[in-house]
């Protein structure tokens, strides 16, 4: 480690990052950030393991144009991975760094939404801006665009047989769908298989898409540990509002804001809170 630890000094401090920076960045979980002269970030990233994680990015080629700018190295500890997780999300949104290509904020979230009790046969495009996806069942799939929830809605008819014509994505012509020509769809655009049947099919083929429901009936606190030190992420609706360094009974939770949905969040809570992999205590408001 004192080897590698003098190398690597020597190689930040020749784009700018002083070895002093570098022996300060402690070997544990958290957020740190890239900063050249300006104002703008250059990159926000996270890691159970700090100091190793910076170190790894003086190795990576690619990533010499980034390191060229470096000038120094911040961090933000967090108590467990998730929160390191939800930290960067935020912070990238914020603070827009320059390199960090994923986890900016999107211009719009959509989603389909196919509800066969409400006698739907065919799925409707939906957007986060008019519907909230973290209460709204019967949402299938969540994409930034338009144009990549029509992709994968093409891709999963030709996997299933389903027509593109009904699903709205192609005209039907006299003789029914381009994909009945080619004997990849049952017939619902001629009559030959009836709507409802072709909804069903198409519902069955979206459920690996679906989008859960906020399953609690308020918040929730999410709790990771770092010996005695102890953080609770407050999470409502798929959204994470804030976290606490302590959570007393009487803890006072901040009022809920008018957040719109948000995609990283709830890619990062799914799993550990449907899962029941993390400690976790249901609070009041």
């Amino acid at each position: 480690m004192a080897v590698e630890l003098a190398l690597s000094a020597r190689s930040l401090a020749r784009h700018g990052i002083s070895p002093e920076n570098l022996q300060e960045l402690p070997s544990a979980t958290g957020v740190y950030i890239f900063h050249s002269d300006r104002a703008m970030p250059l990159y926000i990233g996270k890691s159970v393991n700090i100091r190793s994680r910076v170190l790894s990015h003086l190795r990576e080629p690619e990533e010499a144009r980034m390191m060229a700018q470096a000038r120094r190295v911040t961090w933000t500890r967090t108590a467990g991975e998730i929160g390191a997780l939800l930290l960067e999300s935020q912070l990238i949104k914020s603070q827009q760094p320059l390199y960090n290509k994923k986890l900016r904020r999107s211009r719009e979230l959509c989603a389909w939404k196919l509800d066969l009790s409400q006698g739907e046969t065919s799925p409707t495009l939906v957007y986060s801006r008019d519907v909230d996806f973290a209460t709204t069942s019967c949402l299938f799939g969540l994409y930034t665009s338009a144009t990549a929830a029509k992709s994968f809605l093409i891709e999963v008819a030709q996997e299933h047989g389903l027509c593109l014509g009904v699903l709205g994505l192609e005209a039907i012509g006299k003789r029914g769908c381009f994909g009945l020509q080619l004997r990849r769809c049952h017939g619902a655009c001629v009559g030959g298989e009836s709507a409802l049947l072709h909804g069903h099919r198409v519902h069955l083929a979206l459920q690996r898409s679906q989008v859960r429901s906020w399953p609690f009936p308020g918040a929730v606190g999410l709790v990771e540990r770092d010996g005695a030190w102890v953080q609770t992420h407050v999470v409502r609706n798929w959204r994470h509002e804030q976290t606490l360094e302590t959570l007393a009974p009487d803890a006072v939770l901040l009022p809920m804001a008018d957040f719109e949905f948000d995609l990283d969040a709830y890619r990062i809570l799914v799993k550990p809170l449907l899962d029941g992999g993390c400690e976790m205590v249901h609070l009041a408001g």
